[in-house]
């Protein structure tokens, strides 16, 4: 083993990582990547990336590649069934909403909530605020670049 190998450092909590990744669907579609750009940069731990998707990196290290399969407990959730929701369609005067739209509504914390229309009758939306990845399984592939201590300014 060479020097440099030896001074590799590891993923792990306080390290900044820049990685290549492919996110797929069970079928294989891709539903993100950075291959056809810049490689992510991101600090363990700092919320860019769901605990899930962070915990089978550490360890890996300058080089390394890996294929993971996250478990939607693991990734964005079970599709739950209380978060679609029934709104008035006079709550929607100034965008008509069409099924299949993507619309952010404002939560009860003041916050944004991406929400999707998924039924439209006479008075009433139907609205999925489920993350759109909610109940499946995710294979995230990985090619690890740098791996270094996390500079904090």
């Amino acid at each position: 083993m060479s020097d440099q190998q030896s001074q590799g450092h590891r993923i792990d909590e306080g390290m900044e990582v820049t990685l290549h990744f492919t996110l797929r669907l069970e079928d294989g579609t891709v539903v993100d990547s950075t291959r056809d750009k810049a490689p992510a940069t991101f600090q363990v731990g700092d919320g860019n990336l769901p605990p899930g998707f962070e915990a089978p990196l550490k360890g890996l290290t300058d080089g390394d590649t890996g294929s993971f399969e996250i478990t939607p407990e693991h990734a964005f959730g079970q599709h739950n069934p209380q978060n679609i929701q029934l709104l008035k369609r006079d709550d929607f005067e100034s965008d008509e909403p069409e099924v299949g739209m993507v619309m952010s509504f404002a939560d009860a914390a003041g916050g944004e909530l991406p929400g999707v229309i998924t039924r439209i009758d006479d008075d009433q939306v139907e609205v999925d605020f489920n993350h759109p990845l909610a109940g499946r399984t995710l294979t995230f592939e990985v090619e690890v670049i740098d791996v270094k201590p996390a500079t904090t300014h």
